[in-house]
């Protein structure tokens, strides 16, 4: 694992979250390897997205382009790793440079537990890898991406 030190010093390098979701495990399950609805929920508030590829299966990959209300794509890839329809899914995903290469790589860990008519869902992003490109502002904001995305994602499920 190359994790340089600034990351490390921050504590940046896991974030843990619990949400729980009016909606079945495998609506839920569904709307992260989807790529419609995917696109409606990933990322922060106010971001639109363009997902290029989500190939749910070990191995397949993952191709979204997050764009910021400023005008602003920031571009991430990935891939499965771990597909247990509708319990758990694992899957790396990687922010990339304006230069086509990866700046850090986040193994994400995601468990759907059927909980009073709905979901819980446990979120584990853990980053394995950085580059001297990831500055401390690409990491800062992991966690408050993840609860706005978990939030958008409670949204669309509780329309369906």
């Amino acid at each position: 694992m190359a994790v340089e030190g600034g990351v490390m010093e921050a504590g940046l390098l896991e974030v843990c979250l619990t949400r729980r979701v009016a909606a079945p495990p495998a609506m839920v399950f569904a709307a992260w390897i989807d790529r419609e609805q995917l696109a409606k929920w990933w990322g922060p508030k106010c971001f639109t997205n363009r997902v290029y590829q989500v190939d749910a299966r070990v191995g397949g990959a993952i191709l979204i382009d997050m764009q910021s209300p400023e005008g602003v794509v920031y571009p991430m890839t990935g891939r499965f790793v771990t597909i247990d329809r509708p319990h758990r899914l694992v899957f790396v995903t990687a922010a990339i440079d304006e230069h086509g290469k990866p700046m850090f790589e986040v193994m994400n860990t995601v468990t759907f537990t059927e909980a009073r008519g709905g979901t819980e869902i446990s979120l584990v992003a853990r980053v394995i890898k950085t580059t001297s490109a990831a500055a401390p502002k690409h990491l800062e904001g992991m966690s408050q991406g993840w609860c706005q995305s978990l939030d958008r994602l409670s949204e669309l499920v509780a329309l369906v």
